[in-house]
């Protein structure tokens, strides 16, 4: 399955396959080198440095390798997508590897793939785990899980936790949707890096990830443009936080949840035009009056690892 897959594919977010040696019994493949290891790695250990750019940097990668894997001519289905298979390389770029368990999705007119329920306890979509059936949205649930680990710290399933806390997914979900609950649970070793606008903006994707109804998850296509656009109004947020373009009310302003899905285009680009002004005045010169109001406009664990493998239902 290796050699099939990596051997027809090329993207920057799928790891390379430089060749395999077949001697007897014995198989070896060869992969580049990922000189940061794996997401899992980083992640769970006691003394994590995983900044919020670089962790949505790495969910954006992963994401993106998962959108070329569903949009190519024949659709592949990755079906085995946790933290431990996304390496890192030394710039902290994401590339998926392992293809053991990827299947050739639906074509046609059918609707899934019926199958042998293969994967990872914690990370399998519930429907896929109940009927076999495999689709392209059973790997949306398991980025949820992904996206979800990023944002909190925590392993998907750690029986150390306390009791209702086993199962991350089943503790936090009815969170992710509560901006002010889900910045209680968000890792604490990434305070003060990143807005609670874009904080919850992630939440929500994660939530909707993680539906319990498959229609209602969005494609990863639509997982990358939404994570394009939260990642770019955060950057914009904090370099004119960096650059003291904010004011505390416009701050709050801008921190503030919002009800839509994706952030407001107009107000990006009026932001971007103030910044400019804002450099070509005197830095003790205010910012305009106007520019409060138009910002107003709409967002440890270390445990065992529980990785058992689902090889049949």
């Amino acid at each position: 399955a290796e050699v099939n897959y990596l051997g027809q594919f090329s993207h920057s977010n799928l790891v390379k396959l430089i060749g395999y040696c077949h001697e007897d019994k014995h198989r070896l493949l060869v992969y580049e080198y990922m000189a940061s290891g794996s997401l899992e790695t980083h992640l769970f250990r006691r003394h994590n440095t995983l900044t919020w750019p670089i962790r949505m940097k790495i969910a954006l990668d992963a994401a993106k390798g998962l959108a070329f894997l569903h949009g190519a001519e024949r659709p592949v289905i990755y079906r085995d997508f946790k933290t431990s298979n996304i390496l890192l390389d030394g710039d902290f770029n994401a590339k998926l590897s392992d293809f053991g368990l990827a299947k050739e999705g639906p074509m046609g007119d059918a609707t899934h793939v019926s199958t042998r329920v293969m994967g990872t306890y914690g990370y399998a979509a519930p429907e896929y785990i109940m009927t076999g059936h495999l689709t392209a949205k059973s790997d949306v649930y398991g980025f949820g899980v992904v996206l979800l680990e990023i944002l909190v710290g925590k392993r998907a399933l750690d029986k150390r936790r306390p009791n209702h806390e086993h199962n991350l997914v089943d503790w936090s979900r009815p969170l992710l949707i509560r901006t002010t609950k889900l910045l209680k649970i968000i890792d604490p070793k990434m305070r003060g890096q990143y807005s609670s606008r874009t904080a919850g903006k992630i939440g929500n994707l994660a939530h909707r990830c993680l539906s319990e109804n498959p229609k209602i998850r969005p494609t990863m296509k639509e997982v990358v443009e939404s994570l394009e656009a939260y990642n770019q109004e955060e950057m914009l947020y904090q370099s004119m936080k960096a650059a003291g373009l904010l004011q505390e009310d416009s701050e709050e302003a801008f921190n503030s949840p919002s009800k839509a899905e994706s952030g407001p285009i107009e107000t990006l680009a009026n932001g971007r035009r103030r910044m400019k002004q804002g450099n070509a005045r005197s830095r003790s010169d205010p910012p305009p009056k106007e520019f409060d109001h138009r910002l107003s406009a709409s967002l440890d664990s270390d445990g065992p690892n529980t990785r058992s493998r689902i090889y049949d239902r």
